[in-house]
């Protein structure tokens, strides 16, 4: 192979960078996964009285600030009286001042969903007739802007650096407890380490912003960051913490303690030897007794490390298990269908993702980095192997439940983006699988060919020299200080040849190298599932927009009007039926102010969706009786927001034209 070995993780780092960054750019600045599905009054409506209070009805529970809520009027001035509460179950008002004028007013909402992710919109209603509104809102959202950049940055830095943490542990300990002593390893599970905690503080930090103000002053707001210690995502996160310390002792113990079980003590060796550890021999030592304190020792060192093995083992799943739980109680699990169920099921499902994307990077390393004495073995390979299938097969099973939760239907597979994206990591697994199958078949001619003593002594002439080096070059001399990296780079080029040496091996790092090119771009979609909502939710969503639209019964309005001239007062009422898209029936009667019908010479009707550029589309009803005009086929084109307006003309010179907006189709 002619190619280096840094390239090839430069290439992995440069498509990790693409993947996030296509991914955050097509993705939208809030993923809500909390859906507005109602609202009192009604969005667009015209109300003849100004209602008391504003209420909002969402798709789950959210939680809510002062300033949550907020009813602005025409000239953009809080009517409200800022102090939002929850009405029952998902439905959520605000009080309004009394005496409020009429025109447009508009409403906005900031809030958090229960799986921790912010929601925000407004909407306009109207009180009288609609007006014009001096209020601007702004294009950003919550979880918009450059603390939203950062903080789904800290999200993808957050789940890489678990997977590394966990994955590489884990394969140390199931796979190749000869890892343990490997720097590239260490490096590697440190790493994710680091990014993990890193990540973890710069969440904690952004929290408050985030979904806020998004301004990047708040970021070390330490009101704000108060706030977010009393939320669950900040519970969470500071859980995460704790655990990360506790990490960090697992990982002290296991690159530490662990270690050194497998490096013979020199006074040991020496009694096991025959020496007295000095400069003298126990020349009357039985070669049968030495032979016996050697096995004693060796028995009881693997004593120790079995069991040191085992506790690092219980130890290592409860910390990992309890930093994948941190996700699973603050986000996607935590709500909607059988959360007592999901969070389990989620958490089995983090922990499958590490064991088998971090132990791949794991073995990555091994076969690319770790020196030809400590290269890795056929055996490790063989238990990666099947550890790897152990996680798929709980991937599948876990993904499966998972799948059915979020999307609840099988239209939701195409209809919503949740998933089109799920969609896309149903592939990503079935192509890793089919790179893995390949090194799995690597892995046999690999362990099925004879071993290579050329490979074995060369490797041994490496570490000769490599302990020749330390024993001859004094460290306060110059040239040999020089020799020494000489000696090294020599070393350091037959590492890479022994290891190129190989077709089987090499063959297997090929494909390995593959599966994680891959896993880093399923490790960037699986991310932004987590931040997308869920098909199940956003279908609810829509079927509760389109619901509330349908009307069970005939459209109703009344509309005062004053012509002007003697005797121009009086009040028109038009219905239709059933106010549908299509054909409806319409009927309008003119009442004097006493409620007697009116008889005025000619009545006219037009239908206006503005948002669509449509109309007036006029229509001329019949007169019918004193009073009762009536027009059938009334055809409305599509659904929206349609302005009704009626003209009444009461005598020759003497008309009005009045209007309303409702909700049609």
């Amino acid at each position: 192979m002619t190619q280096t070995i840094a390239p090839r993780f430069r290439t992995l780092l440069l498509l990790f960078l693409a993947v996030t960054g296509a991914l955050l750019a097509g993705a939208a600045p809030a993923s809500a996964h909390a859906a507005l599905t109602g609202s009192d009054p009604k969005q667009g409506s015209v109300v003849d009285q100004a209602p008391s209070q504003v209420s909002l009805t969402f798709s789950e529970k959210v939680a809510l600030s002062d300033d949550s809520l907020r009813v602005l009027d025409p000239k953009g001035k809080r009517v409200d009286t800022g102090r939002a509460t929850n009405l029952s179950g998902t439905t959520y008002g605000v009080k309004l001042h009394s005496g409020l004028p009429d025109g447009t007013f508009t409403v906005t909402y900031q809030v958090v969903s229960e799986d921790s992710h912010p929601v925000s919109g407004a909407f306009t209603f109207s009180v009288g007739a609609p007006s014009q509104t001096s209020v601007a809102l702004s294009d950003q959202g919550a979880g918009g802007g450059t603390v939203g950049v950062l903080y789904g940055i800290a999200r993808y830095v957050s789940y890489a650096g678990f997977v590394l943490l966990v994955g590489g542990a884990a394969f140390v300990l199931a796979c190749w407890q000869r890892g343990a002593g490997v720097r590239p390893v260490q490096r590697l599970v440190v790493t994710g380490w680091l990014a993990l905690t890193g990540a973890t503080l710069a969440l904690l930090l952004l929290r408050g912003s985030y979904v806020g103000s998004g301004r990047i002053g708040d970021i070390f707001d330490l009101s704000l960051l108060g706030q977010v210690l009393q939320t669950k995502s900040g519970a969470a996160l500071v859980s995460r913490l704790l655990l990360l310390a506790a990490a960090a002792l697992f990982i002290a113990v296991l690159f530490g303690a662990y270690v050194k079980r497998d490096e013979p003590e020199a006074g040991a060796s020496g009694a096991a030897d025959g020496t007295d550890g000095t400069d003298g021999s126990s020349e009357g030592d039985d070669e049968a007794t030495v032979a016996a304190a050697r096995a004693a020792e060796d028995a009881d060192r693997a004593a120790e490390k079995k069991d040191l093995t085992f506790g690092l083992a219980i130890g290592g799943t409860v910390v990992a298990a309890g930093l994948a739980a941190t996700w699973a109680m603050a986000e996607h699990a935590s709500t909607g269908l059988q959360p007592g169920i999901a969070m389990p099921v989620d958490v089995l499902h983090l922990l499958a993702v590490a064991a088998w994307l971090g132990g791949l990077s794991a073995l990555l390393t091994a076969l690319f980095r770790a020196p030809a004495e400590d290269a890795i073995d056929t055996a490790a390979v063989r238990r990666f192997s099947r550890l790897a299938f152990g996680a798929v097969v709980t991937l599948v099973a876990t993904g499966i439940y998972q799948s059915w939760r979020q999307l609840g239907s099988w239209s939701a597979f195409t209809g919503t983006r949740y998933g089109q994206l799920l969609l896309v990591k149903i592939a990503l697994v079935a192509v890793l699988v089919g790179i893995a199958w390949i090194s799995r078949r690597w892995t046999g001619r690999l362990s099925e060919a004879p071993a290579s003593e050329e490979r074995g002594s060369a490797a041994e002439d490496v570490a000769e020299q490599r302990e020749e080096t330390r024993e001859t070059v004094p460290a306060d001399s110059r040239r040999a200080a020089q020799l020494a990296r000489q000696r090294a780079a020599v070393a350091t080029a037959r590492d890479k040849r022994l290891r190129d040496a190989d077709p089987h091996r090499s063959g297997l790092r090929r494909s390995v190298l593959a599966e994680a090119g891959v896993a880093v771009v399923l490790l960037a979609v699986t991310t932004v599932l987590t931040s997308t909502e869920p098909g199940r939710t956003e279908e609810a969503a829509q079927q509760a927009t389109a619901s509330a639209s349908q009307r069970s019964g005939p459209l109703s309005l009344k509309i005062p009007f004053d012509t002007g001239g003697e005797d121009g007062k009086g009040t028109v009422e038009l219905t239709l039926d059933p106010a549908r898209v299509g054909g409806n029936e319409m009927h309008v009667f003119v009442q004097r102010p006493n409620g007697k019908a009116f008889d005025v010479p000619e009545v006219k009707v037009a239908f206006t969706l503005a948002a669509k550029d449509i109309g007036p589309l006029p229509v001329t009803p019949d007169r019918i009786a004193t009073g009762h005009w009536s027009a059938s086929g009334v055809q409305i084109p599509i659904a929206g927001d349609w302005k009704i307006a009626v003209t009444v003309r009461t005598s020759d010179i003497d008309q009005a034209t009045v209007n309303k907006n409702a909700q049609i189709g």
